[in-house]
């Protein structure tokens, strides 16, 4: 599964971390404060790109940009307080990292995530210094399921597209991955096995990383 593999780039939320929940709960209590109609179930697939992105599609053309950042910013911050207390990595992600360090694979970030929210994640849970590369939401200008994210992941690493595998959680994330041409490894959480049988760069679905084996 690794062979010619010379680099690991991660999302970040329900990736390495478990709070997607978090975010689906703190969005969707945002949306319905502002007048939406979305359930939860429905919240739960919108949960990806940036957040002006996320507020565009839900309320097209109602808010300005300045808006949008505003309203995107306060959910934000109601997660990080909402989510402080379960902030922990996914099963196996640590003991997964120090041996990817062991075997040189370089690794990366790439995530919608804004930067405060990625600094709040590794600096809390003290994992910087594994990653040689972020790209976050703020480094972009088109947003999961384009490819700029991870290309510019594997650029910053001086890596080739073909030499990395990605670790995603949703399907735009995988869809990400394959518009870059790169493999996909999914962890199973907030979205069914079935959501990614469409995407022929999966090469295996875990629910945590003590089920991958290199």
């Amino acid at each position: 599964m690794f062979s010619n593999v010379s680099g690991f780039l991660f999302d970040l939320n329900g990736t390495m971390v478990n709070d997607m929940p978090y975010h689906i709960q703190a969005w969707y209590n945002k949306i319905i404060e502002l007048g939406g109609t979305l359930s939860l179930e429905e919240m739960k697939h919108q949960c990806y790109g940036k957040n002006d992105e996320l507020l565009e599609r839900v309320f097209p053309g109602k808010y300005t940009m300045e808006e949008k950042i505003k309203l995107g910013n306060d959910k934000e911050a109601l997660y990080r307080i909402e989510f402080k207390p379960h902030l922990k990595l996914i099963d196996g992600l640590e003991q997964f990292l120090n041996k990817a360090n062991e075997k040189n694979i370089k690794m990366a970030i790439g995530s919608a995530a804004i930067n405060e929210n990625i600094n709040y994640v590794i600096d809390n849970l003290n994992i910087r210094n594994h990653f040689s590369a972020i790209v976050s939401a703020n480094d972009v200008i088109k947003s999961k399921p384009h490819p700029e994210t991870f290309l510019k992941c594997a650029q910053q690493l001086a890596l080739n597209p073909n030499e990395c595998i990605v670790f995603e959680d949703t399907p735009k994330g995988v869809e990400c991955a394959l518009n870059a041409g790169m493999k996909a490894i999914v962890i199973l959480g907030e979205h069914s096995a079935e959501e990614f049988a469409v995407y022929k760069n999966v090469v295996k679905l875990v629910a945590n990383y003590e089920e991958i084996q290199f």
